[in-house]
């Protein structure tokens, strides 16, 4: 690429895994140094990685280019409707008075750093399946649907959901599958949504957000009619939509490292996964306000307590006697858990599907307002700055 470009880095992840390369002039400048030397050769392992690097690390990259080629930051900031224009504008900003060779410098290690973790998982993300962001197996009655995006902390895509929903199915209708587990790979269960879904806003807001509350929608709708035994695995940290549809299964065995957020008013959105009524049903109204309205964070111990996690277990341990125990439940007669689980939960069936329908359409009346809008740019600069 010639001295006389910028790379501007798009948000629209959903064209594929490569960031795409938008090209403007740039005044000609003269900067032979080792390091500028060490930058051009960084931009060249940039077009070289095989998967998107993901939001934060773009905003990251985006930042640090305009640092090194353009200087401090001289335009205004984009407005309120720009999302991804306000969190590049923000990001680029938050560098402050950085010269153009100390973001040359962090520009190089910062390419360096993502070129040795897509290295690092990209075998294990070769793998060809059914599934790209989960996996879905099944031995001898246990079925496991695994959260595969480990370098992303098993946060859901707009496909992930729809992944979700297609195994919950599968599982449902496949006479072998007796018992269901949801887990994450890696040291996640799962980072909750994947904020990186509102910077890939391309069209009418308003139309993009009901048709999220739509796949929302159906994704808790299949935790809600699922009429087999469902156990959460919960690893490591569980946040957001993760946390929520909780209340849905029938089992939560929880790693002692792992834990509990749901920050909805921090993000200025608010419950979904029907945890509006499961959560006090379960641990009461006082400590459900404090993590649904309040951003709590449970421990896995804490969660235990207030009855969200049926049972605390060492994580040297965990894996081993989580999946032996739930390998004898796996052989216990399937008709008979089902029509037990049918027993327990029917009656409410009726009032979940219209909770659902309200936390889902309050949220889509969320994501186009000031507020959620505000809360997810200050995010993505937060992140920036770290």
């Amino acid at each position: 690429m010639s001295l006389k470009h910028i790379i501007s880095l798009s948000f629209n992840v959903s064209k594929g895994l490569r960031p795409r390369l938008h090209q403007t002039a740039l005044p000609q400048v003269r900067m032979m140094s080792s390091v500028f030397k060490e930058f051009e050769k960084a931009k060249e392992r940039l077009n070289s990685l095989s998967e998107d690097p993901g939001n934060e690390a773009k905003l990251k990259i985006y930042a640090l280019f305009k640092q090194s080629t353009v200087g401090k930051v001289a335009t205004d900031r984009p407005g309120m409707m720009d999302f991804v224009g306000r969190a590049k504008w923000d990001a680029w900003n938050a560098l402050g008075d950085m010269t153009q060779e100390e973001a040359q410098k962090a520009y190089i290690a910062l390419i360096d750093k993502l070129a040795g973790s897509i290295t690092e998982t990209s075998d294990a993300q070769a793998e060809p399946g059914k599934y790209k962001y989960i996996e879905s197996t099944v031995t001898d009655g246990l079925r496991v649907i695994k959260f595969n995006r480990p370098a992303k902390k098993n946060a859901f895509l707009k496909e992930s959901y729809d992944e979700v929903v297609a195994a919950l199915k599968e599982a449902a209708d496949d006479p072998a599958t007796v018992v269901t587990v949801t887990t994450g790979a890696g040291d996640f269960y799962s980072s909750g949504n994947d904020l990186s879904n509102f910077t890939a806003i391309k069209g009418d807001i308003k139309e993009i957000a009901k048709e999220s509350g739509v796949l929302l929608n159906r994704f808790v709708s299949a935790f809600i009619d699922f009429p087999k035994p469902l156990v959460a695995v919960v690893n490591g940290p569980a946040i957001g939509v993760s946390v929520t549809v909780m209340g849905l299964y029938d089992a939560v065995y929880a790693s002692d490292r792992a834990t509990f957020h749901t920050p909805f008013s921090n993000l200025g959105q608010s419950p979904e996964g029907c945890s509006s009524y499961t959560f006090p049903r379960i641990m009461g109204p006082g400590k459900a306000a404090e993590m649904l309205l309040f951003n709590k964070k449970l421990t896995a111990q804490e969660a235990e307590r207030v009855g969200l996690v049926t049972e605390v277990l060492p994580a040297d341990t965990f894996q081993q006697e989580v999946m032996a125990r739930l390998q004898k439940h796996a052989q216990l007669p399937v008709k008979s858990l089902v029509y037990s689980k049918a027993l327990t939960r029917d009656l409410e069936t009726k009032i979940l599907h219209e909770v659902n329908d309200r936390e889902c359409d309050r949220l889509v009346e969320r994501w186009t307002s000031d507020d959620c809008v505000n809360a997810i740019m200050k995010f993505f600069a937060a992140k920036s700055k770290m």
